[in-house]
């Protein structure tokens, strides 16, 4: 697919406020027209001098005519400054709407690619970016080059020598220009991989700061995070070093209008080819191209840096979406699930090679096999948060391609090992699995589920803020939490990929007989590596290096799978002796050996 512009972008996102913009840039326009008039003005009134006029009235309607128009231009300029911005800001709030509505179309592989650090660096730094080009270099710049090159037309049509004779500092100002902007030539994008770079490092050292605290690394760590922060800082340095001088003669000499009509004016003068009167007309009216013209080159460091900032916004709007239909066009007879030789790729490497599944409405189905196997692989894809690369997954009959994403969603409550809680209350955190649910009905699921009693012993029970990804709470705690919402969603299928790996053998139990409970007349997919927990199962699927070497029962596999029977022997080991005694009797050992 054909890449967009970056100035068809613009005007989309304008558009969306168009009213707004419009008028933001008439009332620009208008705005400097309006303070071109105190130079006419003065021009008049030096005019009149020399012409020997005298009348009193005349100068003071005059000087009254040059205030009223500063006035207006003022009005006029708060104005459409209000209006951009509030159109702005609009349209700021809907690019991020967009940049998340958009995350959550594309498939799951192609998002945990980046750094959540650059999302956030896009999302909320470089969205804000923005607000110079659509509030200010949309209007501002636009009024302030228009009325300048009209007063420049004026001039011509006085004396045309003294009208080019505006351009010579302008050239010279543009041949700087020329060349800032060739040192300037990927300095931005540099400016922005450093500060991508400084971003994940702080997530990262943040994220890490308890590991990094109890291994004593935090004088390693930080000096990472120290180098990321200075090369952050060089990069605008040296960007700054390259290009200082020939920006300070870009907005020296770019308005110095006078360089060519001082000296010039007054040889035509001199020779007798232009009046006094035209010659100080031009004068002031040159003056009057200064500020304009300031102001519109004042931005030219910010057009530099448009391609980049709208850029990686738009990378992102442009990655293309998994494909579903709007409507439901066929109804999935049943929800039997079927993966017919599916292959996929992550990160170019294929990590599935045709897999064949059949998993039953209303039974057990588990999945095991040696870690790297592709066990999480297969359940995202039956999740439909990738795509797969070829074959085909179908459900209660349909391939799953053909269904609307929203609906597919409905049809499965899927509960991942490392589950996310939002900063909000225990309650709403469970009833975002449906939020329609009373709060009789969110109590009703954590009873079930086994998590009332200790959700009743935080300091506020249901309304207890978790934090931020949960961090108030265990990690047990929050992944019952999470198994708490995927049942209120009472969807058809329920897919626990390695959900009570956080949980203690209490409370795992408890968990699984809630879940028998409730997943009658639903199909239920675990993922587990404790298989104790999946010997009652229906049917176990043993996945080892992307594909199926194996499917039948817990007794059934131990006679015919060896990988099976080695996974099984091993779990059944360390379970009668637990790790941690292991641990202990070995350091006893060391101890006593020592």
């Amino acid at each position: 697919m054909k890449k967009r512009s970056i100035i068809s972008w613009i005007l989309e996102f304008a558009g969306i406020k168009r009213r707004y913009f419009r008028g933001s840039v008439v009332l620009a326009v208008f705005g400097v027209a309006a303070s071109f008039i105190p130079y006419v003005v003065i021009a008049n009134i030096v005019s009149g001098l020399i012409m020997g006029n005298r009348e009193w009235n005349y100068y003071l309607h005059q000087v009254i005519l040059m205030g009223v128009a500063w006035i207006v231009r003022y009005i006029l300029h708060s104005l459409s400054t209000s209006l951009s911005h509030y159109g702005t800001f609009t349209v700021l709030g809907e690019i991020r709407k967009r940049l998340c509505e958009k995350l959550s179309k594309i498939p799951l592989g192609m998002v945990l690619d980046d750094h959540s650090g650059s999302y956030k660096n896009i999302i909320v730094e470089r969205v804000d970016s923005m607000e110079t080009t659509l509030a200010h270099i949309i209007p501002e710049f636009t009024a302030n080059l228009l009325l300048p090159v009209i007063m420049f037309i004026y001039i011509m049509f006085i004396d045309w020598r003294l009208g080019l004779a505006n351009l010579i500092g302008a050239l010279i100002g543009v041949f700087c220009a020329t060349v800032m902007m060739f040192k300037s030539r990927g300095e931005f994008e540099k400016t922005v991989e450093k500060t991508k770079h400084l971003n994940d490092t702080a997530v990262e050292y943040i994220n890490g700061i308890e590991v990094i605290k109890a291994f004593g690394k935090t004088g390693s760590s930080y000096e990472k995070f120290v180098v990321a922060a200075k090369e952050g800082a060089d990069c605008f340095i040296n960007w700054m070093r390259k290009c200082i001088w020939w920006q300070a003669g870009t907005f020296s000499f770019m308005p110095a209008t006078f360089l060519g009509v001082l000296p010039i004016g007054l040889i035509l003068v001199k020779n007798g080819s232009l009046t006094a009167e035209n010659f100080f007309t031009c004068i002031i009216l040159s003056a009057g191209l200064i500020t304009p013209l300031t102001v519109a080159f004042s931005y030219m460091d910010d057009i530099l840096k448009v391609k980049t900032i709208f850029g990686e916004v738009t990378e992102i709007l442009e990655r293309d979406d998994m494909i579903r239909p709007d409507e439901l066009s066929k109804e999935p007879n049943g929800s039997d699930i079927q993966l017919k030789d599916v292959h996929f790729t992550y990160k170019e490497k294929e990590v599935l090679h045709g897999i064949d599944m059949e998993i039953k409405q209303g039974e057990v189905n588990a999945i095991v096999g040696p870690s790297g196997s592709g066990k999480s692989t297969i359940a995202r894809l039956i999740d439909s948060l990738w795509d797969v690369d070829s074959g085909e997954i179908t459900f209660g009959g349909v391939n799953i391609k053909e269904l609307p994403l929203e609906y597919y969603m409905k049809q499965i409550s899927y509960v991942a090992q490392d589950n996310y809680l939002f900063d909000m209350s225990v309650k709403e955190n469970i009833r975002l699995g449906n939020p329609d649910a009373t709060d009789e009905e969110v109590i009703d699921a954590a009873k079930r589920c086994g998590c009332h009693e200790f959700i009743m012993g935080l300091e506020k029970g249901y309304d207890t803020i978790v934090g931020g990804a949960g961090g108030h709470l265990s990690g047990g705690e929050r992944q019952r939490i999470c198994i708490a919402r995927a049942m209120l969603k009472d969807s058809p299928i329920v897919i626990l990929d390695e959900a009570t790996a956080y949980t203690d053998p209490e409370n795992e139990a408890l968990v699984q007989s809630s879940v028998a409970k409730l997943v009658k007349g639903k199909t239920l997919i675990v993922i587990a590596h404790r298989l104790s927990t999946i010997t009652d199962a229906d049917k176990i699927f043993v996945i080892n290096a992307g594909r199926v070497e194996s499917v039948g029962a817990h007794n059934e596999l131990l006679e015919k799978s060896a990988l099976y029977k080695n996974m099984w022997e091993a779990h059944i080991v360390s379970k009668d002796d637990e790790p941690e005694i292991q641990i202990i009797n070995e350091a006893k050992k060391e101890v006593q050996n020592a």
